[in-house]
């Protein structure tokens, strides 16, 4: 029911677009720029507000709007809870008897400092990480000050 009311509407929308269109593009212009610095009879004057084509104009686009606010509270309403799709998203796969964890929500671990290196992988980024887990398991050595001559 609730679709059948919304295509209903969402095509009575067009149609007042289309319609709305039609009429702006059939009024003369008034070279004013709505009547800013124009002539007496300009659009926000009382003899340009009475013109027929005016008021059309003034109606479809009252119309189109709350058509549009309609149609959006309509929409939100009939929308169900979202979900995020994570089928493609690259994740390492857990050992064998392991739980997964997630590398959004889980707790960052640090691979110990005598670790074998990491196997090859798609990521670009991936060296560099591991680059990064290094420097932080094995604290750079003090480095002597230069010797004078």
């Amino acid at each position: 029911m609730m679709s059948s009311l919304f295509t209903f509407l969402l095509v009575v929308q067009a149609l007042v677009a289309a319609t709305m269109i039609g009429v702006i593009l059939m009024q003369k212009s008034e070279g004013g720029g709505l009547g800013v610095g124009g002539s007496p009879a300009g659009l926000l004057s009382a003899r340009g507000a009475a013109d027929f084509m005016t008021r059309a104009t003034t109606i479809l686009a009252t119309a189109f709007v709350a058509l549009s606010i309609v149609l959006a509270a309509m929409a939100s309403v009939g929308r169900s809870g979202s979900t995020i799709d994570t089928s493609l998203s690259k994740t390492a796969q857990p050992a064998s008897g392991a739980a997964p964890t997630s590398s959004l929500t889980g707790p960052a671990q640090q691979a110990p400092a005598n670790a074998a290196p990491a196997p090859a992988s798609d990521d670009p980024l991936a060296a560099a990480a591991a680059a990064a887990a290094s420097q932080e398991a094995a604290p750079a050595p003090a480095q002597a000050p230069p010797a004078k001559k």
